[in-house]
C-alpha cells in the first residue's frame, strides 16, 4: 500500500485496500478532512518562494510545546481571538504611480488581498493590515538627518473606476498619519476585520489605495515636497519600498472541539497482540507533499490494533457494552464479534504550508495523533 493510502486509512478509517486507480480519490477525502479543498500546488523552484513571516514561525514553535498542555483549545493567543487558522494573505496589488515631482501623492500603490481562499464555514476573528516600509538614505545629508518623515494615507475602493473618470470620487479615507521612518523599516498595523468580512461577497473586493507623500521634517510642522516650496527637492529622496500583507486569523467550528489535556504518551514497541496504540510516522516527503508543507516535516500518528478478549481488563479501556460484548462472544463467537480496537484519546498537531495563491497559512488539526486506544 503506498503512503497516501496508508495515511488514508489510518484516518479516514478505510476497511480495504483501494486499488492503485483510487489514490487521488483517498488523497481528495484527506484534504477534505484536514478543511482543504484540494492539494495546494503552489510557486514551483524556478519562481522565488515567499518567506515564512517570523511571526508565523514563533507560533508555530509555541503551538508545538503548547500542544501537550492547552486547555482553551481553537484561541490564537498572540492577537487574543478565537481561531485555528492564521494566514499571512499576500498583497497581489500593483504599483499604479511612483516618484513625480509634479504630484504630492508621489507613491499611490493599489492593495488587493483575496478573501476568497476563506471556506464559507469560517468565522472571520480578525484582519489586521500590515505595511512595512523600507527605507535607506540617498545623501549624507539624509544620512546625518538619520530619518525621512512621509504621510501615510490609506484608501478603501468602493467601486470600479470607469475610464476617464475620477478614481477619487471612488475612494473612501480609513487612515491618515504622519510617519517618521527609520532607517531599517517602519511598520504600520491597522485592524481591517469588518472592511475584509465585507470582502468576502462577491464583486465586493476592490481592494485599498496606499499613498506616501515624502514630508519636510521640521521643528513645528511638516511641510509636503513639491514644486514651490520653499525648500529644493535635492538631494532626492528615495521612495520607502513596500510590503503589506493581511494577517487573517479564522475558526473553522467544524475542527474545533473541547480538548483533554494531553500528558506524555510514550508507546511501548513490545510485542504484543491485545488492543493498544502502535508506532505510525507518517513522513510528508513520502507522501508527496514537501512542496507545499513547510513544517513539520512529518509526524506520530500512530493507531489502534489488537484483539479485546476476555475477560477485558481495566487496562483496555472498555465501555460496559463492551464487557457484556466480549462475555457474549465467548459463550458465541461465531455470531458476536469482539469489541473493535478504536482510539479513544486523541491529540493535535499544527501544520505550516503554502497554498494554492503562495499564502504562508498555519493550521491547528485536533485528532490527528493517537494517544491511546481502547475496546468499544
Amino acid at each position: 500500500m503506498t503512503p497516501v493510502l496508508l495515511l488514508a486509512v489510518c484516518f479516514l478509517g478505510v476497511s480495504a485496500l483501494p486499488r492503485a486507480e483510487d489514490t487521488n480519490r483517498q488523497e481528495q477525502l484527506l484534504l477534505r478532512s484536514l478543511g482543504l479543498s484540494g492539494r495546494p500546488r503552489p510557486a514551483g523552484s524556478h519562481q522565488p518562494r515567499r518567506q515564512v513571516p517570523s511571526a508565523l514561525w514563533r507560533m508555530f514553535r509555541r503551538a508545538e510545546k503548547l500542544e501537550a498542555l492547552e486547555s482553551q483549545p481553537c484561541t490564537v493567543s498572540e492577537y487574543g481571538v478565537r481561531g485555528n487558522i492564521i494566514r499571512y494573505v499576500q498583497d497581489q496589488g500593483r504599483l499604479v504611480s511612483g516618484w513625480s515631482r509634479s504630484c504630492q501623492a508621489c507613491l499611490e500603490k493599489h492593495l488587493f488581498f483575496n478573501m476568497s481562499i476563506l471556506q464559507p464555514v469560517e468565522v472571520l476573528s480578525l484582519a489586521q493590515l500590515e505595511i512595512k516600509l523600507h527605507w535607506k538614505p540617498l545623501s549624507p545629508v539624509q544620512l546625518l538627518q538619520g530619518t525621512q518623515a512621509v504621510a501615510v494615507s490609506l484608501y478603501k475602493v468602493v467601486r470600479s473606476t470607469l475610464k476617464g473618470a475620477n478614481p477619487k470620487a471612488n475612494r473612501r479615507l480609513v487612515l491618515s498619519q504622519s510617519v517618521q521612518l527609520q532607517r531599517e523599516s517602519t511598520s504600520i498595523t491597522m485592524d481591517l476585520t469588518a472592511l475584509a468580512e465585507s470582502w468576502r461577497k462577491p464583486g465586493s473586493n476592490y481592494g485599498l489605495i496606499l499613498e506616501l507623500l515624502p514630508l519636510r521634517a521640521d521643528p513645528e510642522e511638516f511641510l509636503p515636497f513639491y514644486p514651490g516650496n520653499s525648500l529644493p527637492l535635492q538631494p532626492a529622496f528615495a521612495l520607502p519600498l513596500v510590503q503589506a500583507s493581511l494577517v487573517a486569523v479564522s475558526l473553522n467550528p467544524n475542527q474545533c472541539r473541547s480538548r483533554r489535556r494531553r500528558s506524555a504518551i510514550h508507546i511501548p514497541v513490545t510485542p504484543s497482540s491485545v488492543c493498544k496504540a502502535r508506532r505510525l510516522y507518517i513522513s510528508f516527503k513520502d507522501v508527496g507533499w514537501q512542496d507545499w508543507v513547510i513544517a513539520p516535516q512529518g509526524f506520530m500518528a500512530n493507531y489502534c490494533h489488537g484483539e479485546c478478549p476476555f475477560p477485558l481488563s481495566e487496562s483496555l479501556n472498555g465501555t460496559n457494552h463492551a464487557i457484556l460484548q466480549t462475555l457474549v462472544h465467548s459463550l458465541d463467537p461465531e455470531n458476536t464479534p469482539q469489541p473493535c480496537c478504536v482510539p479513544i484519546r486523541l491529540s493535535s498537531i499544527s501544520m505550516l504550508y503554502y497554498d494554492n495563491n503562495d499564502n504562508v497559512v498555519l493550521q491547528h488539526y485536533q485528532d490527528m495523533v493517537v494517544d491511546e486506544c481502547g475496546c468499544r
